[in-house]
C-alpha cells in the first residue's frame, strides 16, 4: 500500500521507542489529557442537557406551550373561541382555566397561593397535574362540591391532608353594615400533587373551574384558554400564527416568554462551561507543544540527515504535523469513546455509587431534582471531537515550523 515518504516517517517517530523515556512520557500525558478534557466535556454537557429538558418538561408539565388572552379584561365567549383552537394546526389540547392569588388558612397556619381554576375533564390535555396526584383524583373537582387540590409543600405548612378543610381568604372583600369584611370559604381537601417543583408544590391549590367563578364573583368568562402544541420548541412560531386566525382582539404568550429568564441563565451557564472545559482541552492540546519540540531536538540528527538526501523543509514539516496530529487524534478518539460511554450510563452509575458508599449527592429534600439526568447529543460530541482535533493540530504548527529551520550543517557539526 503506497503511502507518502512524510506520513510514514511521522508514524514511525510515533510508534518508535525512544531513547528518552521522558518524551515518551509527555507524550502519554498529553494523550491523556486530551482524552480526559474530551470526556469531561462530553458528560458534563449531556448531564447540562438532560438537568434542562428535567426542568423544562417538568415546568411545561403544569405551565402550558401557550396561552390565549384578551389584554386587560377576562376572556369572554370562551366556549366558542375553544371550538376555534381546536380545529387550529398544531393544537393538541384546549383548557380553559381562572387564575388568581388568595391567602389559605388552617388554625394558625396562613399561605399565600395562586388558586388555578380549571375543567376536570380537560385539563388533561394541557398538563400533567392528574398523573402527579399522590392523593386522590382530578375528577373529585366537581362543582358545587368546593373540593381543593393541594401542592404537597403547601399541604405540609398548612398541616392537612386529604379529607382535613381549609379556608380560602378571596382577595375580594364583602361590604356588611358593620364594615368591610374578607371573604371566606371552607373547601374539602381532595387530593394532594406532586410536581417535582417548589414553584407549584409550594404554592398552588387547584379548584373547579364553575367553584372559582362564584368565589371570586367572575359572573363571565375565564382568565384565558392554555393550549398544548404538537411542538413545543416551535411555540412562538405557532402562536403568532393561531393569533392572526382569531376573530377579535386576543392575545397569545408561549412559554418561553413565561421562562425566558430562566432558560436563557441555563443556556447561558452550559455556554460558560463549555468554554471552561475547551480550555481544559486546549491545555492538554498544547502539551503536544512541549512534545514534539523535545522530539524535534531528539531528532535534529535525522532531521539534517533527511534534508541532505533532498527532502524539502515542508516535508519536514508534514512529518512532524504527522506525528502531533496521531496523538491528538488518538486522545480525541479515546475521549469521545469514553464520554459517550459514560453520558449513556450515568443514570445508573450515580445511584450505584451512592449506594456502594452511602452517601447522597443530591438530597430530594434540597434540591428540585434528585438524581442526575443525561442526555447525550451527537451534535455536540461531533463539535467537541472537531474542536479538540483543530486545537490539537495548531499545536503541532509550531514545533514543526521550527524542525523544517533545521540547518544540517550546524546538526551535524559535533556528530
Amino acid at each position: 500500500m503506497f503511502r507518502p515518504i512524510e506520513f510514514s516517517i511521522g508514524l514511525r517517530y510515533t510508534r518508535a521507542k525512544r531513547r528518552n523515556h521522558f518524551i515518551s512520557f509527555i507524550s502519554l500525558s498529553s494523550m491523556l489529557g486530551v482524552a480526559i478534557g474530551v470526556m469531561a466535556l462530553i458528560v458534563v454537557l449531556s448531564v447540562m442537557n438532560g438537568f434542562e429538558n428535567e426542568l423544562r418538561d417538568r415546568i411545561l408539565g403544569m405551565t402550558s406551550h401557550a396561552t390565549v388572552v384578551q389584554p386587560g379584561q377576562p376572556l369572554r365567549n370562551w366556549e366558542q373561541l375553544d371550538e376555534i383552537l381546536k380545529h387550529q394546526p398544531h393544537v393538541l389540547g384546549v383548557a380553559p382555566f381562572i387564575r388568581t392569588q388568595a391567602m389559605l388558612t388552617n388554625g394558625g397556619n396562613v399561605q399565600g397561593t395562586l388558586i388555578r381554576g380549571i375543567l376536570p375533564e380537560k385539563e388533561p390535555e394541557v398538563s400533567v397535574v392528574g398523573e402527579k396526584l399522590v392523593q386522590g383524583k382530578l375528577n373529585d373537582l366537581k362543582p358545587g362540591s368546593y373540593n381543593i387540590l393541594l401542592g404537597y409543600a403547601l399541604a405540609n405548612a398548612l398541616r392537612v391532608s386529604v379529607g382535613d378543610k381549609v379556608t380560602i381568604v378571596a382577595p375580594q372583600p364583602n361590604s356588611t353594615p358593620a364594615g368591610i369584611v374578607p371573604r371566606l370559604k371552607r373547601f374539602n381537601v381532595a387530593g394532594i400533587f406532586k410536581i417535582g417543583m417548589n414553584e407549584y408544590d409550594s404554592a398552588l391549590a387547584i379548584i373547579h373551574l364553575e367553584d372559582a367563578k362564584k368565589l371570586f364573583r367572575i359572573k363571565d368568562g375565564v382568565s384565558g384558554i392554555r393550549l398544548r402544541l404538537d411542538d413545543m420548541f416551535n411555540a412562538p412560531a405557532i402562536s403568532r400564527q393561531i393569533v392572526r386566525q382569531l376573530p377579535g382582539n386576543y392575545g397569545v404568550i408561549d412559554w418561553t416568554q413565561y421562562h425566558s429568564n430562566f432558560f436563557k441563565a441555563l443556556k447561558l451557564e452550559q455556554t460558560v462551561m463549555a468554554v471552561i472545559l475547551t480550555l481544559i482541552v486546549a491545555v492538554a492540546a498544547f502539551n503536544i507543544v512541549s512534545t514534539l519540540v523535545m522530539v524535534v531536538t531528539d531528532k535534529q540528527a535525522d532531521v539534517a540527515i533527511l534534508r541532505t538526501l533532498g527532502m524539502t523543509p515542508g516535508s519536514i514539516m508534514w512529518i512532524f504535523i504527522v506525528q502531533g496530529v496521531v496523538i491528538g487524534m488518538i486522545g480525541t478518539i479515546l475521549g469521545i469513546i469514553g464520554g459517550v460511554l459514560l453520558a449513556l450510563n450515568v443514570e445508573r452509575i450515580v445511584p450505584w455509587i451512592e449506594e456502594r458508599f452511602h452517601t447522597e449527592f443530591m438530597p430530594e429534600n434540597v434540591y428540585v431534582i434528585s438524581g442526575v439526568p443525561s442526555e447525550l447529543q451527537w451534535n455536540e460530541v461531533i463539535n467537541i471531537g472537531l474542536v479538540a482535533f483543530i486545537l490539537c493540530l495548531l499545536a503541532t504548527l509550531y514545533p514543526a515550523w521550527r524542525a523544517a529551520k533545521t540547518q544540517p550543517a550546524e546538526a551535524l557539526r559535533y556528530d
